[in-house]
């Protein structure tokens, strides 16, 4: 299969809109556009590697950051790195609001290049088209207010995603640590306005995403949730035995629910010694990849790459060496067919039974 005859990937994680929150330039709007000199994410380098869209993440990072996500610190045999206290509405919803507009603002002065969809229809469109297609997901509920309203907002301005938790705990339940080697069994469930959220979801038809939660919190969804579960950007345990992977029993559930895992690239939850180190084999991608395969079945795999959040495979670098990576998966044995589920039309089945037109 050439270049060209590569399937477009539809990527269930990345974190560009906090890198452009974060970035010193007036003007993120147009370095998307235009390119940029660092990150992982613009649209030239999204063309190049073949991305046709994905989920984009608003997260509101602690604002110091000194007890947050520390890649530096996942580098010994063993860690447990502390997590920061829950941010507070009045201060979390500033940031959201402000990625959020961000993206809008990308949107609006794209022309065509871009769009935010609310239904999978919407995204297969944009695949034909050559349009870049956004699903809105929020990273962890701290800006939702305890009556919903804000959450009613947010999807009317076209919010389809949500996870309870990043790894802080909150009003909502509580996330893993980022502890190696660790079961993901670190504490107690979803709060009752935790459970109380996954019902909204579910009257709304909104993604409920598993990726950062806990175990507890995990089988609170399981029980409570009428959609099919998603883990946005998770791996395997019995691979990386991390806080953050997900155990076989885990694995089992959301197959049962025909739901999805989107494999996570950054580099620590893909290799069995739990290191967050840059000269990581595609083979340890597919390793999760065949796993998920096995237990989950061939519709509930497909990526959650967490660029610009993470530290990436150095053979995959960036956006663009998503070129690198589907070769590779031809190599492995994939056929068109696989390939196709794999890249794309396993996500887009997931959403197009849980989003409502």
């Amino acid at each position: 299969m050439s270049v060209d005859q590569l399937p477009l990937i539809f990527d269930g994680h990345n974190d560009l809109l906090l890198r452009l929150l974060k970035s010193d330039s007036k003007d993120v709007v147009s370095l998307v556009q235009n390119g940029c000199d660092s990150g992982d994410l613009d649209l030239p380098r999204m063309k190049q590697g073949g991305f046709g869209g994905g989920f984009f993440a608003i997260f509101v990072p602690t604002p110091t950051d000194e007890n947050g996500y520390r890649s530096g610190e996942m580098l010994g045999r063993k860690y447990d790195i502390p997590l920061p206290e829950e941010i507070p509405v009045q201060k979390a919803l500033p940031v959201v609001l402000a990625e959020l507009a961000m993206l809008i603002r990308m949107e609006r002065q794209s022309a065509g290049k871009i769009k935010i969809c609310t239904t999978a229809a919407g995204i297969r469109e944009c695949f034909a088209s050559g349009t870049i297609a956004i699903i809105i997901h929020l990273e962890g509920a701290e800006a939702i207010d305890d009556d919903f309203n804000g959450l009613e907002v947010l999807y009317r301005a076209g919010l389809r995603s949500i996870g309870p938790v990043w790894s802080r705990p909150s009003r909502f339940g509580h996330g893993v640590p980022f502890r190696f080697p660790s079961i993901p069994d670190t504490g107690p469930g979803l709060t009752d306005l935790g459970k109380e959220l996954v019902h909204v979801c579910n009257r709304l038809g909104m993604v409920v995403d598993l990726s950062h939660i806990n175990e507890a919190g995990f089988w609170d969804i399981v029980k409570l949730s009428d959609s099919p579960l998603v883990a946005t950007h998770s791996n395997v345990h019995a691979i990386s035995p991390q806080s953050r992977n997900l155990t076989d029993r885990q694995l089992a559930a959301i197959r049962e629910s025909n739901g999805i895992v989107g494999v996570n690239f950054a580099t620590a939850f893909l290799r069995p010694d739990g290191q967050m180190q840059p000269d990581t084999s595609l083979d340890v991608i597919l390793r999760h990849m065949d796993y998920l395969i096995e237990h989950v079945g061939m519709d509930g795999v497909g990526f959650g790459s967490d660029f610009d959040g993470a530290m990436i495979p150095e053979e995959i670098g960036d956006v663009a060496g998503l070129t690198s990576l589907r070769q590779a998966m031809g190599r492995h044995g994939y056929n068109e067919e696989t390939m196709l589920r794999l890249c794309h039309t396993n996500w887009i089945r997931v959403l197009e039974n849980t989003l409502k037109p």
